[in-house]
């Protein structure tokens, strides 16, 4: 029996041994790796837009102004329609009323408020695929001025449908960037490049071409621009044998 025991002992410290010298080699001989990050960018053009923009009217009685709202209303909607827009892609969202009054003061002192009408305002969006039709659109809406209406413009909001598409294509590039980089890496260290360890995607950027705009880590997403640059990176380890 003691035997036994002696022998199961002698058999468990022999196995202790070989692994604590496989760690000690493997931490003396630590793997060789190559971290690189490759780019993958692509130039194009919107092909969506997005046009917003409001008209009010001002009365001291709440349905005379909501009258002339409506009135403007449809100005605004046959003018749009007139132009080549098509009645579904004009959306006017719902009548914004406040009531508006001057305060008054004495020596200074605020004594109250008097009543000075209503402020009614509604709102149009158009989002279209024609986007040079909307463009041109929105460069000669001061016509309206001449039908009574004073329409205020926003600047139109620009994007792009197949970004999902894109997105993969540049994550691909970025991807292929990054192994040619490592290989280069290798062979100049007079090694071969081994199995990927890990990759990582960085940020997805979009800016309008040939802007001055600045990358963030949180990503930018330009939306003023028609003509737009989107690029990503991607991060890979590589083992080098």
């Amino acid at each position: 029996m003691k035997y036994t025991t002696a022998l199961i002992f002698g058999i468990a410290i022999i196995i202790a041994s070989i692994f604590l010298g496989n760690a000690y080699k493997d931490r003396a001989n630590p793997p060789k790796i190559i971290s690189v990050t490759g780019l993958g960018n692509e130039n194009f053009v919107s092909d969506l837009i997005v046009w917003e923009g409001y008209f009010s009217t001002f009365n001291t009685n709440l349905k005379t102004a909501f009258e002339q709202l409506n009135k403007d209303k449809e100005i605004v909607k046959s003018y749009l329609i007139t132009k080549g827009i098509p009645e579904e892609n004009v959306i006017f969202n719902s009548v914004q009323t406040s009531e508006q009054r001057d305060n008054k003061y004495d020596n200074g002192n605020y004594i109250g408020s008097v009543f000075r009408g209503y402020a009614l305002t509604q709102t149009v969006k158009i989002e279209s695929d024609d986007v040079f039709l909307i463009e041109q659109v929105a460069r000669e809406i001061t016509e309206l001025l001449n039908k009574g209406v004073q329409f205020n413009s926003s600047p139109p909001r620009y994007y792009y449908t197949q970004l999902a598409d894109l997105k993969i294509e540049m994550i691909a590039q970025a991807t292929e960037d990054a192994r040619l980089r490592a290989e280069k890496i290798a062979q100049n260290a007079g090694g071969e490049l081994g199995d990927l360890l890990s990759a990582k995607m960085g940020v997805f950027q979009i800016t309008g071409q040939n802007s001055d705009e600045e990358y963030s880590w949180g990503g930018v997403y330009n939306t003023s621009e028609k003509k737009k640059t989107a690029s990503i990176t991607m991060r890979l380890d590589y083992e080098v044998e």
